[in-house]
């Protein structure tokens, strides 16, 4: 959710790069973590200004359990939330007002052996439709919440242009990633939020602060987590902080550096009603049924999205 935005104009790079990560790369023994060393781009000395991050668990099938529920207490996805996030970001034409609606629906998709839940996100600047997604998330047998992937769909003037930035793990050397840790504290190490070497993406996160003091517009919440994230291979886009409020999730987030200067806000948390959870459902199903066509190299070693949660709807 929230993924930082990722600079076409560095892709060239960025897959430079990423050749030379898994280049002589050798097998990795069971249950050991698996580091992610960036290597210089040639003609630079990108390398060493960003720091390596670490799958910080061996994913393994057998430790996510086959009821898929998500109860992290930073990160509770709970099925027919929505959530709506405002700010202003400036995509090349100065600032102009965003908003980003999420909601958490009651389909699953199994991914790489693992049943996860469907998130629908979409990104709307200055009221148009730019982006459009479906992301794939899971909790381990210790809490962790992992992502397995994204199929992000995007628009121009109002019309689709494709999904070049999806990436399935399991699939084209992509892996899966930890989203929010069970535990998070500051001092840890720095750890790997998804890699899908055939599109540049590498996501990193640390945690920075806790105990922190974060407002919406409705109202103010103290003990907020902070995390910061960014992708090593484009090191001008910044860094994005977010801001985790216990029971709530993202209530916060804003970018460091880079040249959106971007802030999102939550402004609004919905538990929406059954008619709503069915639309929604459907608006997923038929993205979920144009990835086979749209990216179908990738999208056609995942099992069609099925209904097989219950949403916590409105009373």
């Amino acid at each position: 959710m929230l993924r930082i935005q990722r600079s076409r104009l560095a892709i060239g790079s960025a897959l430079a790069a990423l050749s030379m990560l898994f280049a002589g790369t050798g097998a990795v023994k069971a249950g050991a973590a698996q580091a992610v060393t960036i290597s210089p781009v040639p003609g630079t000395s990108r390398a060493t200004a960003v720091p390596s991050c670490k799958l910080i668990v061996n994913f393994q099938r057998h430790n996510f359990p086959k009821s898929v529920k998500i109860k992290n207490k930073w990160l509770p996805l709970v099925p027919g939330t929505q959530f709506i996030l405002d700010g202003k970001a400036n995509w090349g034409s100065g600032l102009r007002p965003h908003r980003v609606i999420f909601i958490i629906t009651d389909l699953t998709k199994i991914i790489n052996g693992v049943r996860t839940v469907l998130i629908w996100e979409r990104d709307f600047n200055a009221g148009q439709l730019v982006e459009s997604e479906l992301a794939f998330h899971a909790q381990d047998n210790k809490k962790n919440v992992w992502l397995f992937g994204e199929y992000p769909e995007s628009y121009e003037n109002g019309k689709f242009t494709g999904a070049p930035d999806t990436w399935i793990a399991g699939t084209a050397k992509s892996k899966a990633g930890i989203i929010m840790r069970a535990k998070p504290r500051v001092g840890t190490p720095s750890y790997l939020q998804g890699l899908a070497p055939a599109i540049g993406f590498v996501d990193c996160a640390k945690v920075i602060k806790t105990g922190q003091k974060v407002c919406t517009p409705h109202r103010c919440y103290r003990n907020a987590l902070v995390t910061d994230e960014w992708n090593p291979l484009v090191p001008e886009d910044g860094h994005q902080q977010k801001y985790y409020v216990r029971g709530i999730g993202n209530v916060r987030a804003g970018f460091v550096g880079g040249p959106e200067h971007e802030v999102l806000t939550l402004t609004k948390t919905t538990r929406l009603c059954p008619k709503a959870v069915a639309e929604v459902r459907e608006e997923a199903l038929k993205l979920d049924r144009r990835a086979y066509r749209v990216s179908k190299d990738l999208y056609r070693h995942t099992r069609p999205a099925q209904h097989t949660l219950r949403a916590r709807t409105c009373r």
